[in-house]
């Protein structure tokens, strides 16, 4: 049996994934953000921020789960899956989000300066584009927020 959309304990389940996701960003000094991918109720893609340690803008939690779910379903379309992340989404990642028709994403903490679903802008469901996901927000988000602010905290001093 499938679990339900929008089960608050399964959200939190798959959110306590990207946490530990965001918590290994931490211990390697990458902005501490995680992602994981969800399809019928298991993991397809799992992830963390990369952009210091592969030297690339582009490698976002959101943008390497995204791949690694497309090499796990064999489709770049993702319209059964549902997206965990411990932070609300940029610009680039929302575009992405957009472009494999993720059915779902559900974030911790907003980003009033630079997000893109609703707390900056809201691409993923912008009327004008091919599609529109559901959204979340707010699972485990003081923990998110926590996660964030200390290691922005200790970058600073």
């Amino acid at each position: 049996m499938l679990p339900s959309l929008n089960d608050p304990a399964v959200d939190t389940h798959f959110m306590r994934e990207a946490m530990r996701m965001a918590e290994k960003a931490y211990r390697l000094e990458e902005v501490p953000v995680g992602a994981v991918i969800v399809r019928h109720g298991e993991i397809v893609g799992r992830a963390w921020n990369q952009v210091e340690t592969l030297k690339d803008a582009t490698a976002h939690a959101e943008m390497l789960s995204l791949t690694q779910a497309e090499s796990a379903t064999g489709d770049w379309r993702l319209t059964d899956c549902d997206l965990y992340v411990t932070k609300e989404p940029c610009p680039m990642c929302a575009g992405a989000i957009v472009h494999c028709r993720i059915r779902r994403v559900i974030f911790g903490c907003r980003d009033s300066k630079g997000g893109a679903a609703g707390g900056f802008i809201n691409l993923l469901q912008h009327p004008n584009l091919n599609h529109q996901s559901e959204i979340t927000a707010g699972v485990m988000e003081e923990e998110s927020r926590a996660l964030l602010l200390d290691f922005f905290g200790k970058r600073r001093k």
